[in-house]
C-alpha cells in the first residue's frame, strides 16, 4: 500500500516542539534540515516513486517523501548506504528534515537499495534536479541573465587499468565464469593460457619485467590469448551470451586488429573505448583520464545572494565540450532559465556554437578557439576591418576606403573572393598590414562568414571591456572544487551509467540546497513556513469575542482561524 504523508499538511502541534529546545530548533531551521523539510521535501517525485504500490491494498510502504528525500540526502552528504540507513534510524536532524516522527525509525539496507534502483530505472534524479533548481531560483529571486558554463571530471568506483592489464582482467573474468560453469571445457583450454590468468587480478602479470620490450611482448601475448578465446567460444552459446564474453570481445576489437589471422595491437584507440570491464560505460579523456564528466551551468550575477547551478548534464569522459552547448541550451530552455549571457571556456566558443546561441537569444562570451591564422600577424589588419555586407558577404570597400574590382560570394563553398585594383594596393599605406595578397589573379583576399565573425570576436577579446565581462567566469572553477570536496562528486561510490548519472545529478541538487540554506532570504522563508499554523478554537475560549445564533437565543460555539507561532503557543500552554 502506498504510504504518503504530505509535508505541506499543517499539524496542530509539531511533534518536535516537546523534544527540542528553542535553541536546538533554531539550529535546525538555520541550516539545511529546515530548508529540506519546509521547502525541498514537497518537491520529491513520490507519485512516480510509488506507482508500483497499490493505493489502498497491501502492507504499507515506507513513507515515500522520506525515502525520496533520504536518497537525495545520501548523495548530498556523501554517505554510504549503511551511513544513510543509520542516519534515517537514529539522527534527529534527518528525522526533522524528512518530516519523520522524533522516535526510532526502522529501515533495512535491502529496502533502501530497492528505492535507489527505482530512482535509476525511472531516471527520477533528472526530475529532482530540475524541480529543485527551478524552485530555488524562483524563491530566492535570483538573476539568471548572466551564467557561466564549464565541465568537470568525475571518477566512478572503478580501478584504472593500462591497456595490457585491461585485456588481462577481461580474460581473467571470463575464464573464471568458464571454470565455474563448465569445468570440462575449461580443462580443454591451453595450459599456458590457464596458468597465465590463474593469479588474482592484483597479482596478474606480476612476474613480467619492467622494461619496454618485456611489456611489449606481454601485450602481444595477451592480445593473442584474447583472440584465441574469442574464436574458440564464438559458436558456444553457453558462453558467448555471457556478459564477460561480450566485454572481452568488445575490448579485443577496440584494442587490437586482425590481418590474415595475425593479431596486432592498435597504436592508438581514441577515448571512446572501454576502460574497465566493471564499468563498461566509462570512457577516456586525453587530459583528465578515464571516467565521466558533467557540464555545469551556474548563475553569476553580482547581485545574487548565492549562485546556484541551473543545469547539470552528465556525460562520459570522451564527450567533447564543443558539442555540449546544444544540449545545455535545450535543458535551460525547458527549465525556463535561459540566460542573456553565457560565459564559457575556449572549447565552447566555435563559430557554430556562437551562431547556435544567437538562435536561443543567448550571447556566448569567451575566448575564440585557435585556428588558421593569416600570414600577417593578428595584431595587424584582418578581414574584420573590411566593410562587408553581412547579407551577401560581399566586400564594399577595404580598410583604406578603396572599392574592389570584384567581390563574388560562392554559396556552395561559402567563400567570397575579392579582387582589389592594382593601382590602389600598390600605393596604399596599409598594404604591409593588410591581409590582401598578390597572386596570379592580382591583389586578392578570400574569406568566409565564420572567418569574418571569428576575426571580429578576436579583435573584441583584446579590449578591456571584454576582460571585465569575462573575469567572473573563473568563479565556476571554485564551484567545481567545492562540489567535489563537499559532496564527493570527484570520486563516486558507484559505477555504471545509470548509477553514476543518478549520483551526479543528486549531488549537484544537494549542492544547490546547501548554497540556498546559507541565504538570509531562504531562512526567512523557512521561518515563515515553520512558525505559522492554523488553529481552530471554540469562541467561548476567547471571552472578548461573542457570537450569537441567528435566532438570538444565545452564544454558540464558533471556530476561528488565526496565525500563531508554535513556540509561543507551546510556552503559553505550559504557563497556563
Amino acid at each position: 500500500m502506498r504510504r504518503i504523508v504530505n509535508p505541506q499538511q499543517t499539524r496542530l502541534f509539531d511533534s518536535f516542539d516537546p523534544v527540542l529546545t528553542a535553541q536546538t530548533q533554531k539550529l535546525l531551521l538555520d541550516d539545511w534540515p529546515g530548508v529540506f523539510r519546509h521547502v525541498i521535501l514537497e518537491l520529491m517525485p513520490v507519485d512516480r516513486l510509488g506507482d508500483q504500490f497499490h493505493p489502498s491494498m497491501g502492507r504499507p510502504s515506507k513513507e515515500l517523501y522520506s525515502m525520496a528525500g533520504l536518497i537525495l540526502l545520501m548523495e548530498m552528504m556523501d554517505w554510504t548506504k549503511s551511513q544513510a540507513r543509520v542516519a534515517y534510524c537514529l539522527h534527529m536532524d534527518v528525522h526533522y528534515a524528512l518530516n519523520l516522527e522524533p522516535v526510532a525509525q526502522d529501515l533495512s539496507l535491502r529496502t533502501l537499495e530497492r528505492y535507489i534502483l527505482r530512482f535509476e530505472k525511472e531516471e527520477l534524479a533528472w526530475q529532482v534536479m530540475h524541480e529543485v533548481s527551478v524552485h530555488l531560483v524562483k524563491r530566492l529571486d535570483l538573476q539568471i541573465d548572466q551564467q557561466r558554463l564549464d565541465s568537470t571530471h568525475v571518477l566512478s568506483n572503478m580501478a584504472s587499468f593500462g591497456r595490457t592489464r585491461l585485456m588481462g582482467v577481461a580474460i581473467k573474468r571470463f575464464l573464471t565464469q568458464v571454470k565455474k560453469h563448465d569445468p570440462a571445457g575449461y580443462d580443454l583450454l591451453n595450459e599456458g593460457v590457464r596458468q597465465r590468468y590463474a593469479p588474482s587480478v592484483h597479482q596478474l602479470f606480476g612476474d613480467t619485467g619492467r622494461d619496454r620490450e618485456s611489456r611489449r611482448v606481454l601485450r602481444q601475448q595477451v592480445a593473442e590469448d584474447m583472440y584465441e578465446l574469442v574464436q574458440h567460444f564464438a559458436d558456444d552459446r553457453r558462453h558467448s551470451g555471457r556478459s564477460t564474453y561480450k566485454a572481452m570481445e568488445r575490448i579485443f576489437y577496440e584494442q587490437c586488429e586482425v590481418h590474415e589471422d595475425k593479431v596486432t595491437v592498435k597504436p592508438k584507440t581514441g577515448g571512446n573505448v572501454t576502460q574497465n570491464p566493471s564499468d563498461a560505460d566509462a570512457t577516456y579523456d586525453g587530459h583528465k583520464g578515464p571516467g565521466y564528466q558533467v557540464q555545469l551551468a551556474e548563475t553569476c550575477h553580482p547581485e545574487n545572494e548565492a549562485q546556484l547551478v541551473t543545469c547539470a548534464l552528465p556525460q562520459t569522459a570522451a564527450a567533447s565540450d564543443s558539442n555540449a552547448p546544444a544540449d545545455v541550451f535545450e535543458d535551460l530552455k525547458e527549465s525556463d532559465l535561459l540566460p542573456e549571457q553565457l560565459l564559457t571556456d575556449t572549447l565552447y566558443n566555435s563559430d557554430e556554437n556562437v551562431e547556435l546561441a544567437k538562435r536561443y537569444g543567448v550571447e556566448l562570451v569567451g575566448p575564440t578557439p585557435s585556428g588558421p591564422r593569416d600570414k600577417k600577424t593578428i595584431a595587424q589588419l584582418n578581414i574584420d576591418d573590411f566593410n562587408i555586407d553581412e547579407a551577401t558577404e560581399e566586400v564594399v570597400c577595404c580598410p583604406a576606403g578603396h572599392a574592389p574590382e570584384s567581390s563574388v560570394h560562392d554559396r556552395q563553398t561559402g567563400k567570397t573572393r575579392t579582387v582589389m585594383p592594382e593601382s590602389a594596393c600598390r600605393q596604399c599605406d596599409y598594404f604591409e598590414e593588410c591581409p590582401v595578397q598578390k597572386g596570379r589573379a592580382g591583389y586578392q583576399v578570400d574569406h568566409t562568414a565564420p572567418q569574418r565573425r571569428t576575426a571580429g570576436r578576436r579583435r573584441e577579446e583584446a579590449t578591456d571591456v571584454f576582460r571585465q565581462r569575462y573575469r567572473v567566469r573563473s568563479g565556476i572553477e571554485g564551484t567545481n572544487s567545492s562540489l567535489k570536496r563537499r559532496t564527493g562528486l570527484g570520486q563516486l561510490r558507484v559505477r555504471g551509467r545509470p548509477a553514476v548519472f543518478r549520483s551526479i545529478l543528486l549531488k549537484v541538487t544537494g549542492w544547490n540546497i546547501l548554497r540556498a540554506s546559507a541565504c538570509a532570504k531562504m531562512r526567512e522563508i523557512v521561518y515563515e513556513r515553520a512558525h505559522t499554523a492554523i488553529f481552530y478554537l471554540y469562541l467561548r475560549a476567547l471571552p472578548v469575542n461573542t457570537a450569537h445564533d441567528d435566532d438570538g437565543d444565545g452564544p454558540r460555539r464558533v471556530l476561528v482561524a488565526f496565525p500563531c507561532r508554535l513556540t509561543d503557543l507551546h510556552r503559553s500552554s505550559l504557563a497556563a
